[in-house]
């Protein structure tokens, strides 16, 4: 028999309206609360009745969301834990892949498949603000990421110009003059606005970035860092960097190997850095110092946005950035830093 909410109250020793609370993720519900209920629905194994919930409120429980590439460990981990927010709430996620390719981005914006979801989350990869604005469709959207998008509908993004020059400001502060950027690439997005940022805090410094050392790649991999980095170790010893910031943790791992095939000793003679604090990056040999996004933050937000807009919402499009924060560890500092296993799941 189906496990009720007012099972779960009673296994847990609260009213079935808290019970509640908590499977719609309300604001109010303290952390203790939170955390005593959803060890009863974990427990007692609760689902919610989406059936049900269609005929209350008009629609099927589904969000759709649209990624480039869901091998990316950062693009992964966003799609975990929307899935997981949004079980609470009541809805299941889909998960579509894009590829970048542009013809399924417009199936995805054009809403192709409208009559199966009540919103969509999208992170458009090739799609130009021009295409984006020319939307016609009434499906409720949400856009993801750093492309430049039109202020009419809701972005959630991280502000990586702020967080790149960050990481710029403490490349030069461990005394690094020759710098370097990894991961270059020609369609204005991510690349873009890291190396916009990173540029900033050079120039206030005064420190030059040259074209030798700002390196284009086609993808933003582990194979695209291993040749990116090993592009500038072949650089003339006067003109080698002593400093590269990849633009993703995967492409700083693959350096962080090249570095280790040619004999290059990380920090000591050259510091690497990364951007998004996957795993793999925490468990690494050096540990690597990077850009840690506030993935539950982004997550909640998106989801909130988009079931506002789903319910009905008339507010004008918001657009905010969600905290990051920048993780000093072994590859740029030396210093040596233990592995905090809770931080796969924080």
């Amino acid at each position: 028999m189906a496990v009720r909410l007012k099972d779960v109250a009673l296994h847990a020793g609260v009213s079935v309206k808290t019970v509640s609370n908590v499977v719609n993720d309300q604001p109010h519900v303290s952390p203790a609360m939170r955390e005593r209920v959803s060890a009863s629905l974990t427990a007692l194994g609760y689902r919610p009745n989406l059936a049900a919930r269609q005929l209350k409120h008009g629609r099927g429980g589904f969000i759709a969301m649209a990624l480039p590439q869901l091998t990316q460990p950062y693009f992964a981990e966003v799609a975990a834990r929307l899935s997981e927010q949004a079980t609470r709430r009541g809805f299941l996620l889909l998960l579509d892949e894009t590829g970048g390719d542009p013809e399924q981005e417009r199936l995805v914006l054009s809403g192709i498949r409208a009559h199966m979801v009540d919103g969509v989350i999208l992170s458009p990869l090739t799609l130009t603000a021009e295409e984006i604005a020319a939307r016609t469709d009434s499906l409720p959207l949400v856009l993801l990421g750093e492309r430049r998008t039109p202020t009419q509908f809701d972005h959630v993004a991280v502000d990586s110009v702020a967080a790149s020059r960050a990481m710029g400001e403490h490349l030069l502060g461990t005394g690094r003059r020759r710098l370097a950027a990894l991961g270059r690439q020609l369609r204005e997005g991510t690349a873009s606005v890291r190396l916009r940022g990173y540029r900033e805090a050079l120039d206030a410094a005064g420190v030059e970035l040259p074209a030798e050392r700002v390196v284009r790649v086609r993808g933003f991999g582990r194979a695209e860092g291993y040749l990116g980095m090993r592009a500038l170790l072949d650089l003339p010893a006067a003109h080698r960097p002593d400093a590269v910031f990849a633009f993703n943790d995967l492409m700083a791992v693959g350096a962080l190997r090249a570095c280790f095939e040619a004999g290059v000793r990380v920090p000591d003679d050259i510091a690497v850095a990364g951007f998004d604090d996957i795993p793999e990056g925490r468990f690494h040999t050096p540990a690597l110092t990077t850009i840690r996004p506030d993935l539950d933050a982004l997550t909640r937000t998106v989801l909130d946005l988009l079931i506002d807009r789903i319910n009905g919402s008339t507010a004008q499009p918001a657009h905010p950035d969600v905290p990051w924060s920048l993780v000093p560890r072994e590859s740029t500092t030396g210093t040596r830093h233990p592995v905090v296993v809770l931080e796969e799941s924080a």
